[in-house]
This record gives C-alpha cells, sequence and structure tokens, in this order.
C-alpha cells in the first residue's frame, strides 16, 4: 500500500507510527502487528497505532523515524504488514519456564537492538527474567550478545581496566578520583558511565559539570590512549545498545533482574576491552543490596561470568548505609570531589572507598603490592589531581578549580532540634529530596550533608543543606524533608527496659 507522509513533530524511544484506523481494518493490521516503511533501499519497521486524527491514505511518521528514512512531509512512501519476529515465541517460551538456546538468545537480543520488539514485548523479556531467571549459559550467551550487536573498542597497548558500582548509595562520585588515580600509575582506564534514574546524579551527569561526555568510540578511544583515562556517557557511544532499552523498560517497573544487571555490567565492561574489572556492591540499609548474604551471592555471579568472558573480577563488598561523602546532585558532587584532590583531603568515606578500589585494580594488575598505600601515595603527591585536569581538559572542560563550579542559589538548612547523635541517615530520603530539588537535570540542585552516622550534635547544628537552581523548587524538596526526614537523631538513650514511674 502507498501512504503519504504525514510529519509528527515529536521524537519517540518507541518506533511508532500513527495510520488511520479504517486503513489498518482494510490491510488487516491489528494491536501489537508491525508495517515495515520502504523508501528506496532503505526501510524500517514501525508499530502502527489507529489514529482518527491521521487521514485515510496518510501514515503518520514523529520525526526522528523520518529522520532516518530520509522522507519529507508529503512524501508517498510503501509500506506492507510483516510478521512478527521469531523471538516473541522465544520470549513467551521463557515465560513457561524453559531455558532458551544460544542462538535464541542472539536473535532476541538483535532483535532489542533493530527496535523489532514492541514495548510490551520487550516488557515481557524483562518480566520473564524476573520470574523465571536464567541459568549461566543464558546469562553468558545474554552478555556476549549484547557486545556482539554493539561498537567495542580495542587497544593496541597498555593494560586495560575499569570499575563499576551497581548503585543505590547516593553521593557515589568515586570514579572522579578512581579514574585519574589509576590512570597516573600508565594504566588504561575507558570509563563509560551511566546517567541518573532513579538516583540524583549518575557519574556521566556529575562528570558533565565539568567537561563533555557525549563521546563517540572513537573520541574514547583516542583520549584514553593519549592521558590514560576518560569519564564519558556510555549512552552516547553504540556499546551495547540493548542494554539501555531494557533499562527504559525496567524503570517504571522498578524491575532490576540479576540477568539483567550481570550481563549489563559485563557487557559494558567487555565491550571497552578490559582486562581487570572491579565491581562495586553497596551492603547496607537502603541500598540495593540489603545483606553481606546477597553480596557474597552476587559477588560469587560476578566472578563466575567473568571467568567465563576471560574477564578478571574482583568484587569490593562496600558499606552502603549512608551517602559517599557529604554532597548529592551532580555539581555538588564534582565540587566535592574536585575539592578533595586540590586540597588533599576529604570526607573519609569518599577517601577511603576510592583508594580501596583503585588500589584492589593496581593489585590486579601488578602495580603494587599494597595497592591501597600505593593509590593514596598518588593522591596525596597531586597525581591524582594532575591528572584529572588532563581529562577534564582533554574532554573538552574549562573549569579548573572547584570554586568554579556554580551550585544553586536557593538553600535551606535543617537544623537539630535537640542534643544526641546521629542515629541513621535514610538513602532515600536524600534522593527524594536531591530529586525534589531539581537534581539531576538541574546541574545546581542537590544536597549537602553535614552530618553523618555516628557524629555528635548540639541543639542548632545544621543536619543537611538543601540547594536549588529554582525558588519554587527548593520549596518543594523542604515540604519533601519535612514529610520524610533523612537524618535520624537520638540521645545516647534508645530506651529503658523495663519501663520505671515516679508513683
Amino acid at each position: 500500500m502507498i501512504f503519504k507522509v504525514r510529519l509528527i513533530p515529536v521524537k519517540m524511544n518507541e518506533f511508532y507510527g500513527f495510520a488511520n484506523e479504517e486503513d489498518l481494518k482494510e490491510i488487516g493490521i491489528i494491536h501489537g502487528d508491525r508495517l515495515k516503511l520502504v523508501k528506496g533501499s532503505r526501510s524500517i519497521t514501525i508499530f502502527p497505532q489507529p489514529s482518527q486524527i491521521v487521514a485515510r491514505g496518510e501514515i503518520g511518521i514523529p520525526i526522528n523515524i523520518a529522520e532516518e528514512l530520509k522522507v519529507e512531509d508529503g512524501e508517498e512512501i510503501k509500506a506492507f504488514p510483516i510478521s512478527r519476529p521469531k523471538s516473541v515465541e522465544y520470549i513467551r517460551k521463557k515465560l513457561s519456564g524453559k531455558k532458551l538456546s544460544k542462538d535464541e538468545i542472539y536473535e532476541i537480543i538483535e532483535d532489542i537492538v533493530n527496535n523489532s520488539l514492541s514495548e510490551v514485548e520487550l516488557t515481557a523479556f524483562v518480566i520473564s527474567n524476573y520470574l523465571v531467571g536464567m541459568d549461566f549459559d543464558e546469562i553468558e550467551w545474554m552478555t556476549r550478545a549484547m557486545i556482539e550487536t554493539g561498537e567495542t573498542i580495542s587497544f593496541e597497548k597498555g593494560i586495560v581496566v575499569d570499575k563499576h558500582s551497581i548503585g543505590g548509595v547516593p553521593g557515589n562520585k568515586i570514579s572522579l578520583i578512581i579514574v585519574p588515580t589509576v590512570a597516573s600509575a600508565g594504566l588504561l582506564i575507558p570509563k563509560t558511565a551511566s546517567r541518573a534514574i532513579t538516583s540524583a546524579s549518575g557519574t556521566a551527569d556529575t562528570m558533565e559539570v565539568l567537561a563533555n561526555v557525549n563521546l563517540s568510540v572513537e573520541e574514547i578511544k583516542e583520549i584514553t590512549e593519549r592521558v590514560g583515562g576518560v569519564i564519558a556517557w556510555g549512552g552516547a557511544t553504540n556499546i551495547a545498545p540493548a542494554d539501555d532499552k531494557i533499562i527504559r523498560v525496567e524503570y517504571p517497573l522498578s524491575l532490576d533482574p540479576k540477568p539483567q544487571l550481570l550481563a549489563s555490567v559485563m557487557a559494558k565492561k567487555g565491550a571497552v576491552g578490559a582486562r581487570h574489572v572491579v565491581i562495586d556492591i553497596p551492603v547496607g540499609e537502603g541500598a540495593k543490596i540489603s545483606d553481606m548474604k546477597r553480596g557474597r551471592e552476587l559477588s560469587s555471579d560476578f566472578v563466575e561470568l567473568g571467568r567465563r568472558l576471560g574477564l578478571n573480577v574482583t568484587c569490593a563488598i562496600t558499606y552502603g548505609g549512608q551517602p559517599i561523602g557529604r554532597a548529592v546532585g551532580p555539581a555538588l558532587e564534582a565540587k566535592e570531589a574536585l575539592k578533595a584532590m586540590e586540597e588533599r583531603k576529604g570526607s573519609s568515606s569518599l577517601l577511603e572507598k576510592s583508594f580501596g578500589i583503585a588500589g584492589i585494580l593496581f593489585e590486579m594488575a601488578g602495580i603494587a603490592m599494597n595497592g591501597y598505600e600505593y593509590a593514596k601515595e598518588l593522591f596525596m603527591k597531586g597525581k591524582t589531581h594532575e591528572k584529572f585536569l588532563e581529562i577534564v581538559e582533554a574532554q573538552g572542560g574549562e573549569i579548573r578549580k572547584s570554586e568554579e563550579i556554580m551550585v544553586g542559589e536557593n538553600t535551606h538548612t535543617f537544623t537539630a532540634a535537640f542534643e544526641g547523635a546521629v542515629v541513621a541517615v535514610r538513602n532515600k530520603a536524600i534522593v527524594k529530596i536531591a530529586r525534589s530539588a531539581g537534581a539531576p537535570k538541574d546541574k545546581g540542585a542537590g544536597i549537602v550533608v553535614h552530618k553523618k552516622k555516628g557524629e555528635v550534635v548540639k541543639k542548632g547544628d545544621p543536619l543537611f543543606t538543601i540547594y536549588a537552581e529554582k525558588d519554587w523548587k527548593l520549596q518543594n524538596a523542604v515540604e519533601t524533608a519535612r514529610g520524610d526526614f533523612p537524618i535520624i537523631v537520638s540521645g545516647m538513650i534508645l530506651d529503658r527496659y523495663p519501663s520505671f514511674k515516679v508513683m
């Protein structure tokens, strides 16, 4: 059938098109079916949605899809129905509890990358892995498929290392210290990072305050070979592209199935040619992993998957019961990390964790026997700071000093109502407040924690300060904090048993 193109002035992640309901009935299209649009040697599969807004004989195409097809408004285009891909049957097979073959998994991943699966079908795949799970053969095949359906980086010389945190802890800006520390020792660390999905700032959001993170694979390789390291947004590349599409479905469902978690992390590490990898697994109340038992189980899974892929993997089970450092939010975190490098001192949780993970990489690569002390030495000598400024400059950044980083001008500080000690800093509440203030979209928004667990406070001492770029967002964040207070202060005596009353 020949349709006349009608451009729809929106960009859509899903490959939807819009057609008149009567036209779809005439060619036998129902919900979930597909149309292939053909323009010369180009073609694209869309999921047609019935619409009375589009006239008969027209096909409404979002502008991003039209750009890919190179069609213009009013142009004629061929369209014909096509059957659902076989991978839909394979997803149904997994939902029924059966093991998938290597070829079946590869076909599912290829169809995800090629946008051949609808959002419903992709959601079914995620749910199948959440409910049924995968054995290690399937996880390995899925990881390899995710690597092979995207771009990869190969370094001709040098030892390539990498690190990754599974997330769940606010303020985890350690990559800004680890990457330059490791690079200053002569190792290569092409760090591809994520943006925030549910957090107040991803590593890419924080680094973007200082430099360009939208780098191509070629730029990542060139900068890494030239200065030793890079901190780039993985979403700007075509590295393991299936992962971003899967994450987009997981987010609204609040699901993170273990097979997807393992494959997501290891595909990205394998794609950049890393030989040695450290996985940071924060454990504690409010973190993704609540107890040591689950942390050790997940560590074992990462190590086994690494062995199958030919990667040397070590997991660091870290404390995740409160924020890393004191700043949460893109600019605030960038400022805290850069200031620590400038002054060669800072929050103990930030520095201890950074030295520890960098140290593990040094030991794995055979650079030092006591990696922690070697990492600390490099940091204290200013090598970390010097290398970080090189990386920022190589990525097009101009900021050289922490005082140049602008944060939100609208602030509100909460103080202690009585004397006592901080018994808890609630991660989820911290993130909720920072996001209410505008983070991560508003780079200057976030929260600074003045008192952390175990610290003594006097009445009137500041507990935390909220930063916002817009006054109305500050007010929203203040109300959020009042309804879900993030810092719990108690007297030294928590309870008395048995109770005693004076008669």
